[in-house]
């Protein structure tokens, strides 16, 4: 019987009081592939929600960029976007702030309408970056 390989597996914390709750990390690289977990508006060292959704969605992509700054990857690797957005009111903008902070990545783009599991959040947003290939 073979030895399974050892895992290259890394973890990526953000100080995030969910991330001790629910025990799951900011972000897991993987080989080439960096997932980042659901990333709220909420600046984690404050505990304060941004206000409104467009503020909320920099705020998550700030912390989603910091979390690909750790690996280190950039907003221009992330290749799919999921977007969560509780009031349909808010997809233009936060479509916006999508499209000026990761339009060069071209990155594929899901976005849902729904609930949030955080009464303050408008908008829950998590990516999957590609790690470019070494020069």
């Amino acid at each position: 019987m073979t030895e399974p390989a050892a895992s290259t597996r890394r973890f990526i914390n953000s100080g995030s009081p969910y991330e001790e709750l629910a025990g799951y990390s900011r972000a897991v690289v993987e080989g080439d592939w960096v997932f980042v977990s659901g990333t709220l508006g909420q600046d984690f060292k404050t505990g304060l929600f941004a206000v409104g959704a467009e503020a909320q969605a920099e705020q998550a992509l700030d912390t989603i960029e910091a979390a690909l700054a750790e690996v280190p990857a950039r907003l221009r690797d992330v290749v799919r976007v999921r977007v969560y957005v509780p009031d349909r009111g808010d997809v233009i903008a936060v479509s916006g702030v999508i499209k000026r902070r990761l339009g060069e990545a071209r990155a594929t783009n899901t976005t849902v309408c729904c609930p949030l599991a955080v009464a303050e959040a408008r908008v829950e947003i998590e990516v999957t970056a590609r790690l470019p290939s070494p020069a």
